[in-house]
């Protein structure tokens, strides 16, 4: 005899994994967790979304008793740089100045908290991106024309941010938005839940 399904509750206040979350077609409540995401001294950008991840689905979880709660946190590096949401269009032109001809990793992760066992579900999944070399005026016209502001590494790759990139590689394009529907699915899968 299966279980009876819990309720699905996306650990996120973020637009972009809400709209991402939505394609799978499942019902589902958002509730935003609320926790530092700095990093830690001397930890790696995988360690860091990795940990924020879990971080922000255990938070959620200890208010949603029996649900199944899914964290997803995304660190974006180049070198010994991270590129948070740049919040300004100062920050935004500085960001795609400096990526400017670079490779920078997107590292995506996810966990899944089933509220039934207590059992965790992790995943990771990169995304390397490689911008084009950009001219000043370029990249404050992609700023103004797409606003991103709430993106790591100013540019929306599923908008107009793509005519910045040379190329990406990984293996989930949703991912990069920041929520890998691959991963989830087959989690959710694993759960219970049938997709499609």
């Amino acid at each position: 005899m299966s279980r009876p399904l819990p309720p699905i509750v996306l650990g996120s206040s973020s637009r972009y994994r809400r709209e991402l979350m939505s394609r799978l077609r499942l019902d589902f409540i958002c509730d935003a967790p609320d926790i530092d995401e700095q990093a830690l001294a001397g930890e790696s950008p995988r360690a860091q979304a990795i940990r924020l991840a879990r971080t922000k689905a255990a938070a959620v979880a200890a208010r949603h008793a029996g649900a199944c709660v899914i964290g997803s946190d995304q660190v974006a590096w180049s070198g010994g740089d991270r590129y948070g949401k740049p919040g300004t269009r100062e920050a935004a032109i500085a960001q795609l100045t400096a990526l400017s001809g670079r490779v920078i990793v997107f590292d995506t992760a996810l966990c899944v908290i089933d509220g039934r066992d207590g059992s965790l579900h992790e995943a990771l999944v990169p995304t390397e991106v490689a911008f084009r070399r950009l001219q000043a005026q370029e990249i404050e016209r992609y700023i103004d024309l797409d606003t991103p502001l709430d993106c790591a590494g100013a540019a929306k790759s599923e908008s107009l941010g793509i005519s910045l990139l040379e190329r990406m590689s990984g293996d989930d394009p949703t991912a990069l938005v920041g929520l890998p529907l691959i991963r989830l699915a087959a989690i959710l899968r694993d759960l219970g839940f049938s997709l499609p």
